[in-house]
């Protein structure tokens, strides 16, 4: 994904125009090719595929931490494209995004001897020697999602358009507050490569434009307890604090509650990253008033051709970016609608 269509303030019309479309971007590569010539057919990966695999593969995905709708959206992806190709693969994932509670479970996975692995690293450095290992001896990789700071030992790395996207959260607030005003982003971990792009993508954005005062980011450690309490404090402290981007599933639920409790749903601003259940119904009741919705079943997919192009030795593609949608409550009707995550397959 290369870049967003999101419209430029430029009037109350505008606003509305802008807040109420769906913006979606395409993948790059030969699904990007396939989307633009059929916007309305089904995402076709970059990988050259064979209707069936040589052989009934072994594949292990291993989340970045279990209960989290996107990862389950990703896990029904993979599980569909697994069955269309003749594949087996297990879903296990650590119960929170910890690397200290990853590790045995790749440490696992490997002893039981895959033959590709699926995963979504949790840290870029803790994960990246144990990853490497387990390419060395002989299992193929992909990374889905996250990555660490050499990947070069993956077969291909699959993710969203994290810096687009921040960039996309950071341009819906400004159409929510054209005056400008302070902003933040509420987080997770520093030393996640996804989240860190996001963050990126938003504080240049703001940091470019002069109306806005960017504040310190916040870390809430994928709690949403911790995320509604440091809203809190940062609202106590800085009360005319205009709009928080939050940086993914979690950060935005915490987020919206803390919002809530603060009596500030009026004026303050808040864009998620990632659309769980959760974050559907706070954009419907008004707490949040726009999402950027990752394709996680699309890079689940595209993780499942990629691992199966490495083991038939197919043509593999390196890297993979996937698009998102903006999700707004005016279209969650249609095409937003269908860009939630799943909490079930």
């Amino acid at each position: 994904m290369q870049k967003t269509n999101l419209l430029a303030y430029a009037g109350s019309t505008v606003l509305i125009v802008a807040l109420t479309a769906c913006t979606s971007t395409k993948p790059t590569g030969t699904a990007a090719t396939t989307a633009a010539a059929n916007p309305s057919a089904p995402p076709a990966s970059a990988a050259v595929v064979p209707d069936k695999a040589k052989k009934a593969y072994n594949l292990q995905f291993i989340q970045g931490v279990q209960g989290d709708e996107f990862y389950i959206t990703m896990q029904c992806g993979i599980e569909a494209e697994a069955a269309k190709l003749g594949v087996t693969v297990k879903t296990q994932g650590p119960q929170k995004f910890d690397p200290t509670l990853q590790k045995p479970i790749l440490d696992s996975v490997v002893a039981s001897k895959p033959d590709a692995i699926l995963i979504a690293p949790t840290d870029v450095t803790a994960m990246q020697a144990p990853l490497q290992a387990a390419a060395a001896a002989g299992i193929k990789i992909i990374l889905v999602d996250t990555t660490t700071k050499d990947p070069s030992y993956a077969a291909s790395a699959i993710a969203s358009d994290n810096i687009g996207g921040g960039a996309a959260a950071f341009e819906a607030i400004k159409q929510l507050n054209p005056d400008g005003g302070k902003v933040m982003v509420m987080s997770t971990d520093p030393g996640v490569s996804t989240v860190d792009q996001r963050i990126q993508g938003f504080a240049d954005a703001a940091k470019a434009d002069s109306k806005f005062t960017y504040l310190p980011v916040q870390y809430s450690h994928n709690d949403p307890a911790t995320a509604s309490n440091l809203i809190s404090s940062a609202l106590q402290k800085d009360p005319d604090l205009k709009g928080v981007f939050a940086a993914n599933l979690f950060a935005a639920e915490g987020t919206a509650t803390g919002v809530r409790q603060a009596g500030k749903t009026s004026t303050v601003k808040i864009v998620g990253f990632d659309a769980g259940p959760n974050q559907i119904k706070a954009l419907q009741e008004g707490t949040v008033q726009a999402l950027i919705a990752q394709q996680p079943g699309t890079i689940g997919q595209y993780g499942v051709d990629e691992a199966v192009a490495a083991l038939d030795g197919g043509q593999v593609t390196p890297k993979i970016q996937t698009g998102f949608t903006t999700i707004t409550k005016d279209n969650l009707s249609g095409a937003g609608g269908q860009a939630a995550y799943k909490s079930n397959c």
